[in-house]
């Protein structure tokens, strides 16, 4: 008898239609004799709706607060799917994520899951109970609900299945797979049938919005098998694991990126520690850092310039404003029109010429570069928001992905 974790985001349960399906598809998991715990996300728009309700009260309300609030999407949505499979005459149970065991840390609005007590799951399971449960939050040691944060839910998934060491980890969703670009975007992309955990944890990193790069993380670290699939179709999905054969592809994906804005510290002395200056700041604040440019010194200065959210920009700025005065920096300019185009792929590693050929397709289609970041697995440009669909297309083409 498996046990299987399946997810379930927010478009699968949008309206009372969805609901129906996906409980029907979870009935039809367990009457196949396996034991089945779900994860849940709000319905569609659900939390959307609740931070502009808050928005409307409050628009400065504590985390805390605001966890109490967007915790509850969840909690509807459990209810709804449990009492859907009631009506298909199967046993069920609804829990919130303190009921199912999930205790985190202190960080109201991106908590992290410490630990999993799956003693309630385990004995929900062993009265053959259908176990729903709400994803995207826990309890701190205080008692007070914490929400995970984006993607939260995809992370509930993956640490139950971890925790509970569950034969396979299902993440349904309203794509069929993870595709080498978004369909939308080039038609002609081809649906794969596995990834790496690596592939995938950059690919999830740099804006393919499948998985949360915390669920693969996490997937990875305990060998959690992961597989993506349609909720709507019932079709192979994509299989996430260790090891796959890279040799057959070159790269396995194109993203873009539009949450993306890019500051540069322009004139900043050319002497040790400014960059540990500005990116300790940015660390203390909880700003998370992306591609990184720092010039050649000349004329006793240097230009730093990266890369960070759109949500984090006005805060960098004021951070860096503090910094003025033990920096005598020239000044700062930012934008916030930009996009990261990049391509992933483990077969890059062995293969010369990689980033020329993506080079080579941006420049003959007259799309310019701002900023280049590199590592083993993939490569990413900063250009115009303008162009990044463009992008996309052409360095898709090029490799033939």
């Amino acid at each position: 008898m498996a046990l299987i974790v399946q997810k379930f985001g927010g478009s699968s349960v949008a309206d009372a239609e969805r609901v129906n399906n996906v409980a029907n598809r979870i009935v039809e998991t367990a009457q196949l004799g396996n034991r089945v715990v779900v994860v849940v996300s709000a319905q569609g728009d659900t939390t959307d709706e609740l931070i502009e309700k808050a928005n409307e009260i409050n628009p400065n309300a504590s985390k805390r607060e605001m966890d109490m609030l967007l915790s509850s999407g969840e909690q509807i949505s459990i209810a709804l799917l449990a009492m859907a499979i009631e009506k298909l005459n199967y046993p069920v149970i609804s829990l919130t994520g303190w009921q199912a065991g999930f205790r985190t840390n202190a960080t109201s609005g991106n908590a992290r899951i410490d630990k999993i007590d799956v003693e309630r799951i385990q004995s929900e399971l062993d009265k053959r109970n259908i176990v729903i449960v709400a994803g995207f939050q826990g309890l701190n040691r205080y008692d007070d609900i914490t929400t995970l944060g984006r993607g939260g839910s995809d992370t509930s998934a993956v640490a139950l299945a971890a925790a509970l060491q569950a034969d396979k980890c299902e993440i349904y969703t309203d794509v069929d797979g993870v595709y080498t670009a978004d369909p939308r975007i080039v038609p002609d992309a081809i649906k794969l049938d596995e990834i790496t955990y690596d592939e995938m944890l950059e690919l999830a990193s740099l804006g393919a919005n499948v998985l949360h790069n915390r669920s693969v993380e996490m997937a990875k670290k305990y060998n959690v098998k992961l597989e993506v699939k349609s909720s709507f179709r019932k079709v192979p999905g994509t299989i996430v694991k260790e090891v796959t054969n890279v040799e057959k592809m070159l790269i396995r994906g194109v993203t873009r990126d539009n949450d993306v804005a890019r500051i540069a510290i322009i004139g900043v002395e050319d002497t040790p520690g400014i960059a540990f200056k500005v990116f300790s700041a940015l660390a203390k604040e909880g700003v998370n850092v992306d591609m990184i440019l720092q010039s050649i010194g000349h004329g006793g200065t240097k230009d730093i310039v990266f890369t960070v959210t759109k949500n984090n920009l006005t805060r960098t700025l004021a951070i860096i404003e503090g910094l003025k005065d033990s920096m005598h920096y020239q000044e700062v300019n930012h934008r916030d029109d930009l996009s990261k185009v990049s391509i992933v792929g483990a077969g890059m590693v062995n293969n010369p010429g990689v980033a020329a050929r993506m080079f080579e397709a941006l420049f003959a289609a007259d799309i310019n570069i701002h900023m280049i970041s590199t590592s083993e697995i993939k490569v990413s440009v900063l250009i115009n928001v303008n162009n990044a669909e463009r992008a996309v297309k052409v360095i898709h083409d090029q490799f033939r992905v």
